[in-house]
């Protein structure tokens, strides 16, 4: 077994298939990294929001913050340059996240439908 399976607690290609139990705990575990992740990139957005944008309430930051990391796009103009810069650079990691976000949320599922196609039966 390599290294990186040992230290993910994945089982090796000729080692059976994880039982049910293991499979939702990593489940559990994956979806809790991807929100964690959402949690802080949201937090640094609304951080950044109020103090770069100059956005009045928090509601607004958090509603800026969260439209962009969905995806969506900025829904407040922003007047200053340092505003400007910051939306630019939360835009970039926002797209980041996402994508790393929903890598960490499906390698569970998508290593389980890998391992299953290499696991050697006794037929």
């Amino acid at each position: 077994m390599k290294k990186t399976q040992r230290w993910l607690g994945l089982e090796g290609t000729r080692e059976p298939l994880a039982p049910p139990a293991v499979f939702r705990g990593r489940m559990i575990r994956s979806s809790l990294v991807a929100l964690c992740m959402i949690a802080v990139s949201l937090a640094i957005g609304v951080l950044g929001y109020r103090l770069f944008g100059g956005l009045e309430t928090w509601v607004d930051c958090v509603y800026n913050a969260a439209m962009i990391l969905g995806g969506m796009g900025p829904v407040d103009v922003l007047h200053s340059d340092a505003g400007k810069v910051f939306a630019s650079l939360y835009a970039i990691y926002s797209g980041v996240t996402l994508l790393t976000s929903v890598g960490v949320l499906i390698t569970p599922a998508l290593h389980r439908v890998l391992h299953s196609l290499h696991v050697e039966t006794d037929e």
